[in-house]
């Protein structure tokens, strides 16, 4: 092994030993840094500086106790995070999870991918995550607002519009992030409203940031099959999930032609020969607030399955996984590559496993990794954040513009620096350096801190 190899393995060996039941946090710091071997290769001043003992250490770690009650009085007692991972380039900047699989591991696994997501969307944010074990299913608003509320009376004290900017992730929507930002606006006593992202129109939102995330994936996709001449028009494509991500991915890929025929929850997936109906998805989830089973019931010609994993052995072109982390393990990708897709897009943080990911590289599989195909999300929470600080609202037309913007630039600069390093189709490789380097240079600039 070369003395970069040696270096990042020996970074990797002091997290195994450090954290070495964080598998999930493990997992990305090797994908990423053994990616940016080649570019440490010409800068060895970065091993000199240890920075990636720097970089791969969370700036904070905020651990708290949530005490609520229910709506029978029974009390409840949660555990809240927030994981201050890098500030050099912006305030932190990064979603609230509340699902019952919320530990640190992946806390800080979610924390490392965005530092370098946020990087690639050229925007002045850094990078955290945070949330809590808290199920936000089947719990009445009452009790969601209750939780919410002592969930904020600990976490107020560690953000503010200059040091840390929480979104909404994973059991998070826009009920959770009104509560929220009450409850900080009562506690301060100030109409902070940079402080939370993905807010309410009436209260300093901005138009596009729901559809963002699922926009900005196949405005990526675009750019990387425009690069090679590919249409998405008639393509078939199979995503995952059924929240945001999804449905305005699905919403986006109809848009442009394209044939959807695949959603799933956590519960099942359902397969629609004709294209999904995305007015009954909106129905079901957003109104309605069931399971995706249902959609069955709008459309009797569709297919429900059990078990959400299944989605992958439905034949198609391309494959958006838009639901959560490890979604494609192996297995999956083999099945996918052995039933003909072509293109696999990550809509969802980090969906597909190490050795996925390698497999669909090594299959010639045109891949657009997450850090930079879903970056639009915490790109149109910063433009929100630059909405709130001048106190205006841009149009519709304005955000979308400019989320197509940073996406086209993403995909540009992770084209370039995958070409300058070798391998042109290497997007993981492309996207890690070019997030890295901007990092890698303000942490230097500002010294060691």
């Amino acid at each position: 092994m070369s003395e970069m190899q040696n270096y990042v393995e020996d970074v990797l060996n002091l997290i195994k030993k450090r954290d070495p039941d964080q598998i999930e946090f493990q997992n990305t710091v090797k994908e990423v840094l053994t990616s940016i071997v080649p570019f440490l290769e010409k800068n060895p001043q970065y091993k000199e500086q240890k920075l990636l003992e720097r970089i791969v250490e969370p700036e904070r770690v905020i651990t708290f106790r949530v005490a609520w009650q229910d709506d029978n009085n029974v009390t409840h007692v949660n555990r809240g995070y927030r994981v201050q991972m890098n500030s050099a380039i912006g305030p932190y900047k990064g979603g609230l999870r509340f699902h019952p699989s919320v530990n640190l591991s992946i806390l800080k696994f979610l924390a490392f991918e965005q530092v370098f997501k946020n990087s690639l969307t050229t925007l002045p944010i850094g990078g955290g995550k945070g949330g809590s074990d808290f199920d936000p299913k089947g719990k009445s608003d009452n009790e969601v607002m209750k939780f919410c509320q002592a969930f904020m009376t600990e976490l107020y004290r560690h953000i503010g519009p200059h040091v840390d900017v929480p979104a909404g992730d994973i059991g998070v929507g826009g009920r959770e992030i009104g509560y929220l930002f009450g409850q900080y606006k009562r506690i301060r006593d100030a109409y902070d409203s940079a402080v939370l992202t993905g807010k309410g129109l009436t209260y300093g939102g901005s138009l596009t940031r729901p559809e963002a995330t699922g926009y900005g994936l196949l405005y990526f996709v675009k750019n990387m099959l425009d690069d090679k001449n590919i249409s998405l028009k008639d393509k078939t494509v199979v995503i995952s999930g059924s929240g945001n991500v999804a449905t305005y991915a699905i919403e986006k890929a109809q848009e442009f032609g394209a044939k959807v025929v695949t959603c799933s929850d956590s519960n099942g997936y359902v397969y629609d020969s004709e294209g999904i109906d995305l007015a009954t998805v909106k129905q079901i989830k957003e109104v309605q607030r069931g399971r995706i089973s249902e959609y069955v019931k709008y459309r009797p010609n569709a297919e429900y399955h059990e078990g959400c994993h299944g989605v992958w052995s439905v034949k198609c072109d391309i494959a958006l996984p838009c639901a959560t982390q490890s979604e494609i393990d192996l297995e999956a990708a083999k099945t996918l590559v052995a039933n003909g897709c072509k293109v696999v897009g990550e809509g969802a943080n980090m969906p597909s496993t190490l050795d996925a990911i390698e497999y669909f590289l090594n299959n010639k599989i045109l891949f657009a990794p997450a850090k930079a195909a879903n970056a639009g999300g915490v790109s149109v929470s910063a433009l929100e954040m630059s909405q709130n600080s001048e106190r205006l609202s841009w149009t519709f037309e304005e955000v979308d513009n400019k989320l197509k913007g940073i996406m086209e630039n993403i995909y540009r600069n992770a084209k370039k620096n995958a070409e300058d390093f070798g391998d042109p189709d290497n997007l993981v490789m492309g996207a890690n350096i070019a997030g890295f380097k901007k990092v890698a240079e303000a942490m230097t600039a500002q010294g060691l801190v």
